[in-house]
């Protein structure tokens, strides 16, 4: 049982920097989940943990030890890539095999913790066949074994369900959750699939340009999203946005959609916003903010249908059908916006079909123009 902690640690190549004082705390035991966008940092986080590359800057510990100045092998981290990384000349048993007869270990031990692992793993009965001769499934579980017949302080996984196909990355994000579970291995998983890191993770930390935006559990980061980036990278479909401005009538404040096209309910449509927001919105008065939405939580409202809250007529531009649900997108104007869970046989939906949408006050998200999340004092 081991913690993993990183202080401010910088990377940079020349005059770019991949990581910017970054810092991350992992408990013992705990699956932790690196997510972001192709270039935000993720790897570099953990080929600086595992020693594979050199920190400009910042400390690395593993438990109690500063590992900064050890070498890769010698502090007891495993990892498993995206591409496996088997030895196609040996077989399964061998590729497990592999770590522990690098460590000299006796033979006896090395057969009993690769029978074992090999039943955790449901691949007992491939041991004897090479790479090549099992499928993309039955080698990230080969790769996975000889991660952990080490019995690593900490596991590291660097986008490892890549390769594989939606079916068996599914059934495979359930099995390494199972395993991470059952072995207690402190984990480390990077993705850009937030689908994954919802699924997986105990803790996710959502990383942009070298920078941690969030941490924290899979529930409060979908609905308390510190930032627009956050808010855009966590759910599916992502989150809806559409600009407007803050005005005041009398002593409420409200957030207004101006959209020039004829398909509007009204040229200025008007959202009343929560008496939460009220006092913190006064400075932001007639200033461009951005109203975020979950396609969730859109209705499809019918003709004669009573709404409070905003409402917006748009035509029906694409379907996209999931079988019993589907999600259509609405054409406002110059903006598209999203609406999942649509029923498209009782809603009738069909494109170019104009609709009534609303929104409910309660369900929105309201950000500044620099993309920083607006909410109400406690």
């Amino acid at each position: 049982m081991t913690t993993l902690r990183v202080k401010d640690l910088t990377k940079k190549y020349g005059n770019v920097t991949a990581l910017e004082k970054f810092s991350l705390e992992i408990s013992s035991g705990e699956f932790m989940v690196l997510l972001g966008p192709s270039g935000c940092g993720k790897t570099t986080v953990i080929r600086c943990i595992a020693g594979l590359t050199n920190p400009t800057a910042g400390e690395i510990y593993i438990g109690n030890e500063l590992v900064n100045d050890l070498p890769p092998k010698d502090r007891d981290v495993a990892m498993v890539f995206q591409n496996y990384s088997l030895y196609p000349h040996m077989n399964v048993y061998d590729n497990i095999a592999f770590p522990l007869k690098m460590r000299k270990t006796e033979r006896h031990e090395i057969d009993e913790r690769i029978r074992n692992i090999a039943e955790l793993l449901n691949i007992g009965h491939l041991l004897n066949r090479k790479p090549r001769e099992i499928s993309g499934g039955q080698m990230q579980r080969v790769a996975l074994g000889r991660a952990l017949v080490r019995k690593p302080r900490i596991f590291l996984m660097d986008e490892p369900l890549s390769n594989l196909d939606a079916k068996l990355r599914t059934d495979m994000r359930v099995e390494i959750k199972k395993i991470q579970s059952k072995l207690k291995i402190t984990t480390l998983y990077i993705t850009h699939d937030q689908v994954e890191a919802m699924s997986m993770a105990d803790n996710i930390g959502v990383m942009e340009s070298g920078k941690l935006q969030q941490l924290c559990n899979p529930s409060e980061i979908y609905n308390n999203p510190v930032n627009q980036f956050v808010a855009s990278f966590i759910g599916v479909p992502p989150m809806n946005f559409l600009e407007g401005s803050l005005v005041r009538q009398n002593s409420q404040i409200y957030f207004t959609f101006t959209n020039s096209s004829e398909t509007t309910l009204n040229s200025n449509v008007m959202l009343k916003v929560s008496d939460t927001l009220t006092d913190r919105l006064c400075k932001f008065k007639e200033q461009t903010v951005i109203l975020g939405i979950r396609p969730k939580d859109l209705q499809i409202l019918k003709p004669d249908q009573d709404f409070e809250g905003l409402k917006l007529i748009g035509a029906v531009s694409f379907i996209e059908m999931l079988g019993d649900e589907s999600i259509a997108e609405v054409r406002l104007g110059r903006v598209s916006i999203k609406i999942s869970r649509v029923n498209t046989k009782s809603e009738n939906l069909t494109i170019g079909k104009e609709v009534r949408l609303g929104i409910d006050q309660n369900k929105v998200y309201l950000f500044t123009k620099a993309g920083d999340r607006i909410v109400g004092e406690n």
